[in-house]
């Protein structure tokens, strides 16, 4: 017993190591294609709730080693001592953990009460519980499994049909068709038929994997670049000190920060220049010597602006409303628009439940709570049509195709990565970007106040990126599409199959355990 508990913990372990390694800024992508099959042997080895508690743990553990860069933040920016940074680390990541524990759960469940070979069964699973943390409670996507393969172009190409969840779908069959094919050569006495049926499995996850890397290859032929249809895009990346973003006494160092660099970043003719988000530490809307100066820079050299900016409406003559802003402005100060960012970040931008959980405060020092946009706006003038998403939007792949499905033709990112400091966080974050990009098949291109700020082509390739904490500015042709991917247009149909398929599983299992309970009792 006592040897069983410690062979379950080296195993559970290893695969949290094995997948964390896999991740930037490790950036070892092969370890994923195998680094579940450990937790796999402490599941088909266990009942389903040992193996719910083993997953768990080894869940658990992965986003310790994954997410440990928010022990920085919060102590650093957030103003906790770092015992207390250390304890929301672990029960954060212990949630996070849940979803790898249901999966255990499921997948130790169906085993025992289906005939169905576990490849088949414990992908699906996988992509369901990963879809429902995406979602549930705001949604935490980070760190999803497919993430890892960010530089391996030719698996990431499905992506546009897909999404994120096939390339984990992909990961989890093919770490269970090895561990299946393991356990079929060591149990050469199968039956006949559980010994056809596991080689069908195996052959099936083969045969998805090669049929991938075929399609990723023929798109990766494809040109996403057109010569007679391109427009210069540069990005600036201002490198302010978190701890002087809002002081007041800073803010004229900031603007001329900002201002230089356009300047420089002008002499290469773009014909828009992005700012990262909130790098105006002011109300843009408001009219002031900073809205002034702005709209003579753009005008001066020539260039619309996208840049960051807090804004606010008034609700009455008591209550105001405070949103995180994307402004674009026109060359000649006469076209604005603005988008207000949607998906906020808990106890970053906003206190959740804040009536309740009153004794908390914001993590991230800024203006105030902010209140959430409503629309997908995407911003406009002289003939460009780009959509923005802010800092952690990103993250979220329907929230991105929608500027896309609402006429974006390239997409942008602006953010504010000071607080995750000189961490795995910044790299984490960057390679998300690159999954968004090949899902709408778009330019990307990303501002961050710290970086890393860079490009994104629709195939996913990294362009052009800058150091983190350094000030910089860089330019880069895009060819402007208004095609649409089946993601696009269709969202993510793949992962509400992979749900369905998983719970007809359950409730074939639950039935077929049903049956055979009632046939003993007859």
């Amino acid at each position: 017993m006592k040897n069983s508990v410690i062979i379950n913990i080296i195993l559970s372990a290893l695969s949290a190591l094995l997948l964390s390694l896999s991740f930037p800024m490790y950036d070892i992508e092969i370890l994923a294609w195998i680094g579940i099959i450990p937790l796999l042997f402490v599941i088909k080895g266990s009942s389903p709730k040992i193996a719910f508690l083993w997953s768990w743990f080894s869940g658990t553990l992965f986003s310790i080693f994954t997410l440990n860069w928010l022990t920085g933040t919060m102590s650093n920016y957030g103003g906790l001592p770092y015992w207390i940074s250390l304890l929301v680390l672990i029960l954060l990541s212990a949630y996070v953990g849940l979803y790898t524990g249901f999966f255990g759960l499921t997948a130790s469940y169906l085993t025992k009460k289906t005939t169905l070979p576990f490849p088949l069964l414990a992908a699906p699973v996988w992509v369901s519980f990963e879809y429902i943390r995406a979602h549930l409670l705001t949604g935490f996507p980070w760190a999803s499994l497919g993430y890892s393969q960010y530089k391996f172009l030719h698996i990431i190409q499905i992506a546009d049909i897909t999404s994120l969840y096939g390339i984990s779908f992909l990961i989890i069959i093919c770490n269970a068709a090895i561990f299946e094919l393991f356990s079929l050569l060591k149990n050469k006495g199968k039956s006949y038929r559980m010994t056809v049926m596991s080689s069908l499995s195996i052959f099936s996850a083969a045969f998805l994997f090669i049929l991938s890397l075929l399609y990723g290859n023929y798109k990766l032929k494809q040109t996403y670049y057109n010569p007679d249809n391109n427009i210069k895009v540069a990005v600036i990346q201002g490198d302010i000190p978190q701890h002087l973003k809002w002081d007041r006494n800073f803010q004229r160092k900031t603007i001329d920060i900002y201002e230089q660099l356009t300047e420089d970043s002008a002499k290469q003719n773009p014909a828009i220049v992005i700012w990262p988000e909130t790098a105006a530490p002011f109300f843009f809307q408001e009219r002031s010597v900073y809205q002034q100066e702005i709209y003579d820079l753009a005008k001066r050299n020539n260039i619309s602006l996208l840049f960051g900016s807090p804004s606010y409406k008034y609700i009455d003559e008591y209550n105001i409303k405070l949103f995180n802003s994307a402004y674009l402005i026109s060359p000649d100060g006469r076209d604005m628009s603005r988008y207000d960012k949607m998906h906020l970040v808990p106890f970053g931008e906003y206190v959740p439940l804040s009536k309740i959980l009153f004794f908390l405060e914001k993590m991230v020092v800024g203006i105030g709570d902010f209140m959430p946009g409503k629309d997908f706006t995407v911003l406009q003038n002289n003939n460009i049509r780009l959509g923005t998403v802010i800092c952690f939007e990103v993250i979220f792949p329907d929230l991105v195709r929608k500027f896309v499905l609402n006429g974006a033709e390239f997409m942008t990112t602006i953010t504010n990565d000071a607080w995750f400091g000189k961490t795995s966080a910044p790299y984490q974050h960057f390679s998300m970007v690159v999954f968004r990009a090949v899902e709408n098949r778009v330019y990307f291109a990303r501002a961050a106040n710290t970086g890393i700020s860079g490009f994104i082509s629709p195939a996913g390739e990294i362009l052009n990126t800058t150091p983190i904490f350094v000030k910089s500015q860089i330019t880069q042709k895009i060819t402007p599409s208004t095609r649409k991917t089946f993601y696009t247009l269709y969202g993510d149909i793949f992962a509400y199959l992979c749900i369905f398929i998983a719970a007809v599983s359950i409730i074939a299992g639950f039935k077929g355990s049903r049956d055979t309970h009632i046939s003993h009792l007859s």
